[in-house]
């Protein structure tokens, strides 16, 4: 494969056993690669193979649900027990990364992610809101999403142009969709989102579509563009203060979270302090 798209399109197409990846790909680099790769084709094994043996690149790597990171000057003595290793189930980390303890926890359990998307327009926003949901439920997990009115009804046609059985989704309580305007007036107080009324209607959202997954490695999607109206109403320290809680929330459940903001709310030197600071809360930061 000659760069990290082409990986991904690999995986989606074959859904391998097991994926060798570069982390200094062009295009796409490794790490951006895996995530995609993680909700395209859950049950690949990713290995990392690199030239960086630094703990926080291989921590950054390994938080994308890979399962071994072998530094390339390695290769020759460790990429065989690695592979070995994650055909067995378990997790390898070369001799070389001295300072990584690994630990009990497999590719199942590897930390969640919280990506913003900066869109440029309607069109960027349901082909991302629709691919992340759309993933979800036809494995057989669960999606909660928080858009406004305008939104919902073109997000839900262009679901069930993915072949998403919607309807069922929705009666089986797999599939949550809830109005962003109506959502935010019952958490904020003094134009904040209160922590305890965010995290009691958050929670038992996701509490309740958690029932309804059977799979073996159950995982929900959340995706809200929620943050991106308190942005547009000049509200940006609400909408980050979301995004904290959001990152509670994917520390304590098993959960994926894409929130969402137009790019036209961005102008001038004080709103690139404010988008920075935004990033600054993510995982992963996308912007077309």
């Amino acid at each position: 494969m000659s760069d990290g798209s082409e990986a991904v399109q690999k995986a989606e197409e074959l859904k391998p056993d097991l994926i060798l990846l570069d982390l200094g790909l062009p295009k796409l680099n490794g790490i951006e690669a895996a995530r995609r790769i993680r909700h395209l084709s859950p049950s690949s094994k990713i290995i990392f193979l690199s030239q960086d043996n630094s703990l926080d690149i291989v921590q950054e790597a390994l938080s994308t649900g890979a399962v071994a990171y072998v530094h390339k000057a390695q290769a020759g003595t460790a990429l065989l027990p690695a592979i070995e290793a994650v055909l067995r189930g378990e997790r390898f980390v070369g001799s070389s990364i001295k300072e990584y303890e690994l630990s009990d926890t497999t590719a199942a359990n590897a930390p969640r992610y919280h990506d913003v998307l900066f869109y440029s327009d309607d069109a960027v926003f349901l082909e991302s809101f629709t691919f992340h949901i759309a993933t979800a439920l036809k494995a057989g997990n669960a999606a909660i999403v928080n858009v406004t009115k305008s939104h919902q009804g073109s997000l839900i046609q262009r679901l069930k142009a993915e072949t998403v059985d919607v309807d069922l989704a929705i009666q089986m309580g797999k599939f949550i969709v809830l109005n962003a305007a109506d959502t935010f007036s019952t958490v904020m107080v003094d134009g904040l989102p209160d922590p305890g009324r965010f995290l009691g209607v958050t929670n038992g959202f996701i509490e309740a579509v958690a029932k309804t997954v059977q799979v073996e490695h159950p995982r929900i999607v959340l995706c809200g563009e929620g943050v991106g109206l308190l942005r547009v109403e000049g509200k940006t320290d609400a909408a980050i203060r979301v995004e904290q809680l959001c990152n509670v929330v994917a520390r304590t459940y098993d959960v994926d979270v894409l929130c969402a903001y137009p790019l036209s709310s961005f102008h001038g030197e004080e709103d690139e302090r404010e988008f920075q600071s935004i990033c600054a809360e993510h995982s992963g930061v996308c912007s077309r």
